[in-house]
């Protein structure tokens, strides 16, 4: 057998970039002549015959790796230095993940008065560092905007007993500890990669007081939401019976449930790029493609185990009981409650992703809240992000993601905390804030950013077959718990019995995920030839033209064997659907355990009670305050007449609290404005038309009133579409409480110079 040679990543990537600049010493004969139809046959068999060697050579560099990692404990695959702060196997009960310090590049800048960061990986199978192996990451934007950025990691093995609520116990003092060294900055803002953004939602509703803004990342929230085309995944257990295979699982490998399962399922959703895609494109492009296959392979080939207990939950729970979104999830004698949730939460969703598509990541706002109305009314900010075509894995990965969104995300949450209470959008405009853009035509300084009212409805919308199919899973996750009662108490007994840790482990290490990685390094007997082959074609590598004719036949073949794996796909994903509907349906299980009334239904008939009664308790107070309370109720009032808040008014609008007493205008420098917009935006989420009729009452005179008007339209004339300070609102209400309008107009413009220039030397300096 040959002897192993391990190679790192840098060395693998040298290998593969050598490929690409070297050249010939000498030209290898064409074996066959030239054809008139086909090109230089001869080239083409010479290029691709070196293309293969270079791409058994980078497969073998890919077992080489992954060997190493195992030899080194599986690390997580950062690419910054990093220092632990807080180690989770010291605490009581232990957990096997630990909170680490990023230690930033000596040409990135450090604000100490920023608020920290705290990026929490996706416990999903693999290991930890998808949120940070790159420079161009979110790890990467937070620190080159000049934020602390921590970093929450696991390890492979999980500590004896541990459940996943001594992970959240244990991420809890993570945040404590990240405050208590940043005490004069900010709570910190949190970011949630995919299985963590669900932790971290269930964690901010038990603990809201350590949490800033919460950015959730492609984090399956509503698992019983989509669509039979935009996530045939939820269909899959449905023949399984529910929870109890994934118990049976964890019970034969004696309390330890491999993660490689999980990446297999994942695998197997798109077997198109499992089997051929993701081969065939680093074998066509292997002079440029190998160092981002091994990288990514790193990480994807690193399978990290749960407890039984802990998986047990996920399942039960959020697979297929959809407890989370549906308020009903318990952590010990805690309810997790999304609505106690107080700082703002973005969530970000795209269109190509096939396991988290935008309904399952945003389903749970209208069962939690049934209404967008009692979001505002509860002081509560959400704002969603939806991308056009990126993957799941591109959402955390993918160098242009970073670099747009991720970096506007970051830039923005002062913005997005200032935002009055509401559900948002946040989308892009061109500077004249008309066309609407796309976040994959993004160009920097062409495009503003604006936060669009949404309500329950446009949710809705983004699912195109709606919520019916969900009383499928509302029966199957009944009969998913009779299920797991028949399987705990009559055959776990037997199956823990028989298992036995040292066999559990050794057939893990039998995975078919795990074989093909270490197999296929350089300890297997052809790796020599393999090498110098691959050395061969370096040194005589001829790459053919990109418009050669046999690589045109070569495309369209490997596009046709493309399309056939998608059609095989199609047409299982059909079958699962349809055995779901035949086994859960109203005329199948749904008749013995009919589902449960909607979520939304119920989550709606709560929000038309709270709303009415929060209506009744402001009703009495609601011509309350004077002069700043009318100018906020009017701004609120304009800008949800145009429907949405664009970034710069709002930055605009912190220096109103700025400007110099002035008695003329009503403008207090004291006055928070923040605070009392939000407070005014609760009132008139309830009470929307006493809010505006009480305007009489705040501002009694018509000086206050011609400058409240004015005031409020200085604000709202930095929008792009409100450059005359006559909009639609203005001009109601002008004629409403009797207001000059020529002397509203010069008051504006005069406010609007004076909030201006401050930004101006601002931005200058």
């Amino acid at each position: 057998m040959a002897t192993r040679r391990k190679t790192s990543p840098s060395v693998a990537a040298k290998s593969a970039n050598t490929a690409a600049t070297a050249r010939p010493t000498t030209a290898a004969p064409s074996p066959v002549a030239p054809d008139a139809g086909l090109g230089d046959v001869g080239a083409y068999v010479t290029d691709a015959w070196q293309r293969t060697f270079l791409f058994w050579d980078t497969l073998l560099n890919r077992g080489n790796n992954y060997i190493e990692h195992l030899d080194q404990g599986t690390p997580p695959l950062l690419k910054f230095e990093h220092e632990v702060v807080l180690d989770g196997k010291t605490l009581a009960p232990p957990c096997n993940y630990a909170l680490l310090r990023l230690v930033p590049p000596a040409s990135m800048p450090v604000n100490l008065q920023a608020r920290p960061v705290v990026v929490v990986d996706p416990r999903a199978g693999h290991g930890p560092g998808i949120g940070g192996f790159k420079m161009d990451s979110e790890v990467g934007m937070a620190m080159n905007a000049g934020h602390t950025v921590y970093f929450v990691t696991f390890r492979p093995e999980p500590e004896e007993g541990q459940t996943l609520f001594t992970v959240m116990d244990a991420e809890a003092l993570f945040l404590e500890a990240v405050i208590e060294r940043h005490p004069k900055a900010a709570k910190p803002v949190v970011i949630g990669n995919c299985q963590a953004g669900w932790a971290m939602m269930a964690l901010n509703s038990v603990r809201p007081e350590l949490f800033g803004p919460l950015m959730v990342m492609g984090a399956p929230l509503s698992y019983w939401a989509g669509s039979s085309q935009l996530n045939p995944m939820r269909y899959a257990g449905a023949s399984l019976g529910g929870s109890w295979l994934a118990s049976l699982t964890s019970d034969m490998g004696a309390d330890r449930f491999d993660g490689a399962h999980l990446v297999d399922n994942f695998e197997k959703l798109n077997p198109a790029n499992t089997f051929w895609n993701k081969y065939y494109n680093l074998w066509s492009k292997v002079d440029t493609e190998a160092e981002r296959f091994l990288e990514f392979e790193r990480w994807w080939g690193g399978f990290f185990r749960m407890t039984g207990s802990e998986i047990e939950a996920i399942v039960e729970n959020l697979f297929v009981g959809n407890r989370l979104a549906r308020g009903t999830m318990k952590a010990g004698d805690r309810t997790i409650d999304l609505r106690n949730i107080t700082a703002p939460v973005v969530v970000f969703a795209s269109w190509g992703d096939n396991i988290t598509p935008p309904p399952q990541a945003l389903d749970w706002i209208i069962d939690t809240w049934g209404d967008e109305r009692a979001i505002a009314a509860a002081g509560r900010t959400i704002v969603y992000v939806l991308h056009e075509s990126v993957g799941h894995l591109g959402i955390f990965v993918g160098g242009e993601i970073a670099r747009k969104e991720h970096d506007q995300l970051v830039s923005s949450l002062d913005i997005i905390e200032s935002l009055p209470p509401g559900l948002y959008e946040m989308k892009l405009r061109d500077k004249a804030g008309l066309a609407e853009l796309r976040w994959d035509e993004l160009e920097p300084g062409a495009y503003t950013v604006h936060y669009e009212h949404r309500t329950m409805d446009d949710i809705k919308a983004l699912n195109p077959e709606g919520r019916e199919e969900e009383a499928l899973f509302s029966t199957l996750s009944k009969v998913s718990e009779m299920n797991a009662d028949l399987y705990k108490k009559w055959i776990r007994p037997w199956v823990q019995m028989t298992a036995y840790r040292p066999v559990a482990d050794a057939l893990g290490k039998q995975n078919p995920l795990r074989l093909q990685r270490q197999l296929l390094s350089d300890q297997m007997p052809l790796a020599p030839f393999i090498r110098q082959g691959a050395e061969w074609a370096r040194t005589h590598r001829t790459p053919i033209e990109a418009d050669h004719p046999l690589r045109a036949v070569e495309k369209q073949m490997a596009a046709r064997i493309t399309q056939e794996l998608d059609k095989f796909r199609d047409q299982r994903n059909e079958q699962s659907v349809q055995l779901a509907r035949q086994l859960y349906g109203a005329e199948g299980l749904g008749a013995l355990f009919p589902p449960d009334t909607p979520d939304a239904d119920v989550a709606h008939e709560r929000a038309l009670k709270e709303l009415e009664a929060a209506r009744t308790a402001v009703l009495p107070d609601i011509a309350k305050g004077g002069f700043a309370e009318g100018v906020c109720r009017i701004v609120l009032a304009g800008m949800v007449s145009i429907g949405s808040f664009e970034r710069r008014s709002l930055r605009l609008a912190r220096l109103l609290a700025q400007l110099p007493d002035n008695s003329k205008t009503g403008v207090n420098a004291q006055t928070d404005w923040i605070k009392l917009l939000k407070a005014q935006a609760r009132i008139t989420a309830v009470a929307p038309v006493e809010a505006l009729n009480a305007l009489e009452q705040l501002l009694p005179n018509a000086s206050s009133r011609e400058n409240a008007l004015a005031l409020s339209a200085a604000v709202m004339m930095i929008e792009p579409t409100l450059a005359n300070p006559r909009s639609e609102i203005i001009e109601f209400l002008m004629a409403t409480l009797g207001a000059d309008p020529d002397r509203v107009i010069e008051l504006a413009r005069k406010l609007t110079d004076s909030l201006e220039k401050p930004a101006a030397r601002r931005k200058a300096a």
